[in-house]
């Protein structure tokens, strides 16, 4: 069976991890932020700030994540990476950089 993946429209913002965690998968959960904090062993300020969506999930987290939730780190770091890469084509000038082909 062939695999189809859905196409984002160009415009509509990818959501942080931290809004995916504290939106649908820590209320799922039943437990605090706290709780979590600790099940991740990791400080409940350094939850807070990917919560809040002042930091990004690192590869780390992401590995602690996907543990935690048993989802695997992919889905954890796929949605840092589109995040990322969405704000960084808004901010990024490439006006004056070439698009170079190669030599035959």
């Amino acid at each position: 069976m062939a695999e189809h993946r859905a196409k984002r429209h160009p415009s509509i913002k990818p959501l942080h991890p931290g809004e995916v965690l504290r939106e649908d998968i820590i209320p799922a959960l039943g437990k605090t932020k706290a709780d979590i904090a600790r099940l991740l062993g990791i400080s409940r300020q350094a939850l807070y700030d990917v919560l809040g969506e002042k930091a990004p999930v690192s590869a780390d987290m992401a590995v602690k994540l996907g543990k935690l939730c048993g989802n695997g780190p992919h889905l954890w770091i796929n949605l840092q990476r589109s995040h990322d890469l969405w704000h960084a084509q808004r901010r990024t000038d490439v006006s004056k950089i070439p698009t170079l082909q190669a030599a035959e």
